[in-house]
């Protein structure tokens, strides 16, 4: 990759988690506009774009943003960990939406700012951290 697009250090790896977060956010959010559109309901889609968002940053924050060597068996149960965390956050954040009367695209754009937060601290500290030791592979 080239250098110019990895910019160095904690700020590097915050820079990078917002471009790979973006376009990964922006592509699922206009898709649960879009499933929800069509008449799915709106947890059920939350779940599916939630689901496909997993999958497709997995690459991009293990590489990308964190420069990871840990190896695969150690950071996907992590990985797979935080998400889960996020998940019950964001559906949290739907059900509270859906007591208060707020529309549920509000919901899940509240929800996909609150887990953005959560999961760069998980995977910064919990996911993918810098080792001090041992590198598992």
């Amino acid at each position: 990759m080239h250098e110019a697009l990895k910019p160095a250090g904690r700020r590097g790896e915050l820079f990078r988690f917002i471009v790979v977060g973006v376009g990964s956010n922006a592509l699922g959010y206009g898709l649960y506009l879009l499933v929800t559109y069509l008449g799915v309901p709106p947890k059920a889609a939350m779940s599916l774009m939630y689901a496909i968002g997993v999958g497709t940053g997995f690459v991009g924050n293990w590489r990308y943003t964190f420069g990871s060597r840990t190896g695969l068996r150690h950071a996907a149960p992590r990985y797979l960990a935080a998400h889960l965390l996020g998940y019950l956050v964001n559906f949290g954040i739907h059900l509270l939406g859906d007591r208060f009367g707020f529309p549920h695209q509000l919901s899940q754009a509240v929800g996909i700012c609150v887990v953005a937060a959560l999961l760069f601290v998980l995977f910064r500290h919990f996911v993918f951290p810098r080792p001090t030791g041992p590198v598992y592979r």
